[in-house]
């Protein structure tokens, strides 16, 4: 089953327990994949996208 939620900055800060600010800096530099959906130009990703991103990130990903 997939998961649809879609997930702000806050909510992958969260998950991969750093800053808001540290995730912007992710998709500022090529590290966090496209935005599933921009809405009123914010940028939301779906849980899973954001799951599937941290499995296969170097580094603490295995946390």
């Amino acid at each position: 089953m997939t998961d649809r939620r879609l997930w702000s900055y806050k909510e992958i800060a969260a998950h991969i327990q750093v800053q808001p600010d540290t995730v912007r800096s992710y998709r500022k530099h090529g590290l966090l994949p496209e935005p599933d959906l921009v809405e009123g130009g914010k940028p939301y990703w779906f849980a899973d996208t954001v799951r599937t991103w941290v499995a296969q990130r170097p580094g603490r990903g295995g946390r």
